[in-house]
């Protein structure tokens, strides 16, 4: 039987354990992942663009599970009641082809990349880094402050939107929170100015310029989000060329980050040589650094697995029939009867029309929806 995971059964898990234990459980499991690089069977997502967004599969495997997350990215879904991005991912048997685990990958997703930016960060930022930049505080600016405070000690964050109303609502969430300092800029300029890390998650669909060569400062680590599709960038050429740039998957992100705007002979390093200390993350206090990521699919596989474990451990999550269950595996055919044995005598009843009164079978059902 497959394992559901409802956007409020992934809450639960997280306030099981506090925000600030599940990124940093999320980040070492992502960090445990990609030291295993070389067992992953790696692909760019597949994509699927239009002149509103794009829609994407993530599929990746490492021989035993198998994994792949659907996911969009529409940044004009707000002016219609819809997330910019909404997302979902199964987990599956390889050995089998069982679907274990299907789970909503929305709020997971913010997750996921707030920990694997921080995981990055903790490797390339300065260790005395305290005050990040935050350019575009819209649906997962909260995760990427939080992971940041959490995990790498931050204390204040600057904050700087387009629109004032997203920042209205990033401080409405945080400014509770202990230890931690907010502070309103009127520019991206302001905002960058004396921070040891910038974060830029902006949703637009285009090449922007957020950040530019005269805004770097010596020692300053960028940590660059919202650059993830084709034509869709943060960071001037001219700073990444000054950087030392890391990457999550080079094939990926030549075609989607801000790396696109390079040449091909460009040097870039991928995450995992410096998570496993192959390479630095830095050489000095005062080069500046630049995490140029899109997201890749080890982060999700690694997050999936994760929520398998703690539903599992919690007896969180409902049982889906997905797949038919059968007494003889090969007699598919014999789902249909099944059909016909639900719907029995309902031939003798005349279909109901839009202004007819309900059935008994379809108010029990409203009324069971609406406990």
């Amino acid at each position: 039987m497959t394992r559901l995971l409802t956007p409020r059964d992934v809450a639960r898990i997280v306030h099981h354990h506090s925000l600030a234990t599940t990124l940093g459980q999320l980040a070492q499991a992502i960090a445990q992942d990609y030291s295993r690089w070389a067992a992953f069977d790696k692909s760019a997502r597949v994509a699927h663009h239009s002149t509103d967004g794009v829609i994407e599969l993530m599929p990746i495997s490492d021989g035993q599970l198998y994994s792949f997350k659907y996911v969009n990215g529409h940044p004009k879904n707000h002016q219609v009641g819809l997330p910019t991005v909404m997302a979902f991912g199964v987990l599956a048997d390889v050995a089998t082809g069982t679907p274990d685990l299907l789970s909503e990958l929305t709020l997971s997703t913010a997750l996921r990349t707030a920990a694997t930016s921080a995981l990055a960060a903790q490797h390339m930022a300065r260790k005395d880094a305290r005050v990040m930049a935050l350019i575009g505080n819209g649906a997962q600016s909260e995760f990427q402050a939080m992971a940041f405070h959490h995990l790498l000690g931050i204390q204040e964050i600057r904050l700087y939107d387009i629109d004032p109303a997203a920042t209205d609502k990033l401080e409405r969430n945080l400014r509770a929170i202990p230890g931690l300092r907010l502070v309103r800029c009127q520019s991206t300029a302001e905002a960058v100015r004396g921070a040891d890390i910038v974060t830029t998650v902006t949703a637009d669909k285009r090449n922007a310029t957020i950040l530019t060569p005269d805004m770097l400062e010596p020692g300053m680590h960028i940590n660059g989000v919202g650059g993830d599709c084709p034509g869709k960038t943060e960071l001037h050429a001219d700073v990444l060329a000054q950087a030392r740039v890391v990457v999550e998957f080079e094939p990926q992100t030549r075609i989607e980050g801000d790396l696109q705007q390079m040449p091909a002979d460009f040097q870039v390093t991928e995450l995992h040589r410096v998570l496993s200390g192959e390479v630095p993350g830095r050489t000095s206090q005062e080069e500046v650094t630049v995490f140029d990521s899109v997201g890749f699919a080890l982060e999700d596989f690694s997050t999936l697995r994760w929520l398998n474990e703690q539903s599992l451990a919690l007896g969180i999550g409902q049982p889906l029939s997905l797949i038919p269950a059968m007494d003889d595996p090969r007699d598919l055919f014999g789902q249909l009867a099944q059909g016909r044995s639900t719907s029995a005598g309902s031939s003798a009843e005349a279909p109901s029309s839009p202004t007819s009164p309900a059935s008994p079978a379809i108010k029990a059902a409203l009324e069971s929806l609406a406990v």
